[in-house]
């Protein structure tokens, strides 16, 4: 039996049992319409939203030594691939999911672009790409398409990241593999969980932090932000401005230069 959130079985989770309850009352009130007698059951007692887990917040630290395991690992195709895909999820901080569907036209190694087509909410993006990551994109690519390569099928892929078998690179490849490098560098422990679309999260505050550091005007900015990492409103992305003490204590200061000094 598939176990999920809080250890509860699928059909138990409180969002899954607020909808079936959901889809009762709506019956309920069609027969009360017709019998006052029937009773329709009160509304909202499961949360119809799971909460978001707290994120990991890489330091620069951090992701310096998961690259480095990653190069380590013992296959040296499937070491470049990770190497390669994580340090571009931690330096654009990209979903995944996107860099995974990323196929070989997508990727502009003359311009040092990406283009998005698969998207959350079925939006389409551009990633403009700095000059060391577009090198290191091409010193991949160079690596899968040599014909000594470790890539064994006869027809070009048509990912990106690939396997040795050619095939495109799955998620719970990645999730595995850095759940087993995280654990063999003691990042991940019963109470901390590292995941690896915290280096999204980590992105965005690391991004924000340097913002307040520099003076710019983060409000203004935030648009941009919003639209690189692909969020439908900068609301999304306000989201992070609680997910690290630091960035919490710079836009507090932030708030009281432009509020004259005073304390609230």
């Amino acid at each position: 039996m598939a176990i999920s959130w809080a250890g509860l079985p699928h059909g138990s989770r409180p969002v899954s049992l607020a909808h079936r309850l959901g889809a009762a009352r709506g019956f309920a009130k069609y027969l009360h319409a017709i019998d006052p007698a029937v009773q329709v059951p009160p509304n909202r007692i499961w949360a119809t939203h799971t909460p978001r887990p707290a994120p990991y917040l890489w330091s620069a630290r951090d992701i310096s030594r998961l690259l480095g395991a990653a190069r380590g690992l013992s296959d040296p195709f499937r070491a470049a691939t990770h190497e390669t895909l994580l340090g571009l999820l931690a330096v654009t901080g990209m979903r995944v999911g996107e860099a995974l569907s990323l196929a070989r036209g997508d990727v502009d190694l003359a311009d040092g672009v990406l283009r998005i087509r698969e998207a959350k909410h079925h939006r389409q993006r551009l990633i403009p790409l700095h000059d060391s990551t577009t090198d290191r994109l091409v010193d991949y690519a160079d690596r899968r398409d040599r014909p000594a390569s470790a890539v064994t099928i006869t027809t070009t892929p048509r990912a990106f990241f690939v396997c040795r078998t050619g095939a495109a690179v799955t998620y719970s490849n990645v999730r595995n593999t850095c759940t087993a490098l995280t654990v063999g560098l003691g990042l991940r422990t019963a109470s901390v969980q590292p995941r690896i679309h915290d280096l999204r999260h980590s992105f965005a505050v690391r991004t924000l932090i340097d913002w307040h550091r520099s003076g710019a005007d983060v409000n203004s900015k935030m648009p941009v932000l919003s639209t690189y990492l692909g969020h439908q409103s900068p609301a999304g992305t306000y989201w992070y401005l609680s997910a690290a003490p630091e960035l919490m204590e710079l836009a507090a200061a932030h708030r009281n230069a432009h509020a004259g000094g005073q304390q609230p």
